[in-house]
């Protein structure tokens, strides 16, 4: 009789990886080094290992295993296949198929941000809700699109890619992807960073946030003390999530929108000003939405990689 499955969440410095019952309990959870080494070749094989001795270690026989899954830092397809993991050396190739022939277990393989939200609909943030945006506010912008309860993979993988939603037709600066203009400039970490140096460039007005280093925690940290051009910042912030997220709503129409990663760290004041701009701009059809802070932080990926496995 089934009773466990696997959750891995393969990130660029750590592997994270958990063991779960089938009602979704954690029942351990561990890393390994990520050996990018030699176009990423040692990952999947290093993960196997660690999978092998966890099961030895408990006791565990294979039948009892209702699967592994594994959410990776690149587009994935409907069939597990991996369009390039750039910041692990990967090309193309079947994630699931090479772990299967590897561990002998079934597997299932999915995009991490992707993942990551199905995490949070199934344990965090966005319990109750079965149609959600999962947003990761970090060194990037980073989402997830769950419809019906399913991950909105699209044709290559690449679905609920918002932090490269287009925002800003008059940016010079390239985005890591290469275009100008993308959400992620304005709306991740160092987003505001930018946004801030900007402003800061811009005006004399007495603010706590010159001559100290600047970081999204320092400017939300001074918008709670209503710093005058800290609340400036987290306007223009809010305006560029807030109206790209009111986009996103009038193609999927979500109950609920989940903010996570490092930025959320600030809290609710956060979702204030986001939520001031989506419902200027939003279609009335999706004003209702509810916004809500992530719960499970670095764990949501190793929650949602053993969700995989239990639909």
């Amino acid at each position: 009789m089934m009773k466990y499955c696997f959750g891995v969440d393969l990130g660029g410095t750590t592997v994270k990886m958990g063991l779960f019952d089938l009602a979704g309990n954690v029942l351990d959870k561990w890393e390994i080094v990520t050996r990018k080494e030699e176009n990423g070749m040692h990952i999947l094989p290093d993960i196997a290992a660690s999978i092998e001795d966890k099961i030895q270690e408990k006791k565990i026989s294979k039948e009892e295993i209702k699967g592994v899954g594994i959410g990776v830092p690149g587009p994935v397809d409907n069939v597990g296949v991996v369009y390039k993991a750039a910041n692990l050396g990967w090309g193309v190739f079947s994630v699931e198929n090479v772990m299967s022939d590897i561990l002998h277990l079934p597997i299932k393989a999915g995009n991490d941000a992707n993942v990551a939200a199905l995490g949070e609909m199934w344990k965090g943030g966005g319990q109750g809700h079965r149609n959600l945006v999962a947003v990761t506010l970090g060194t990037g912008v980073g989402g997830g699109i769950i419809i019906d309860g399913k991950i909105l993979t699209g044709a290559n993988g690449a679905g609920g890619e918002i932090g490269h939603i287009h925002v800003e037709d008059n940016e010079t600066k390239l985005c890591g992807c290469g275009n100008t203009g993308c959400l992620e400039q304005y709306s991740s970490a160092t987003g505001i960073v930018y946004i801030a140096n900007t402003i800061l460039d811009k005006t004399t007005k007495e603010t706590v946030l010159r001559g100290k280093e600047l970081s999204a925690k320092a400017v939300f940290d001074a918008v709670k003390e209503q710093d005058e051009v800290a609340c400036e910042i987290a306007e223009i912030f809010g305006e560029y999530l807030g109206k790209a997220l009111a986009a996103v709503a009038g193609v999927v129409n979500p109950e609920i929108f989940v903010i996570g990663g490092g930025v959320s760290k600030a809290g609710p004041i956060l979702l204030d000003y986001i939520k001031k701009y989506y419902t200027k701009a939003v279609f009335h059809g999706s004003r209702e939405a509810i916004f809500a802070l992530a719960t499970l932080g670095n764990d949501a990926g190793i929650f949602g990689a053993a969700r995989l496995v239990l639909e």
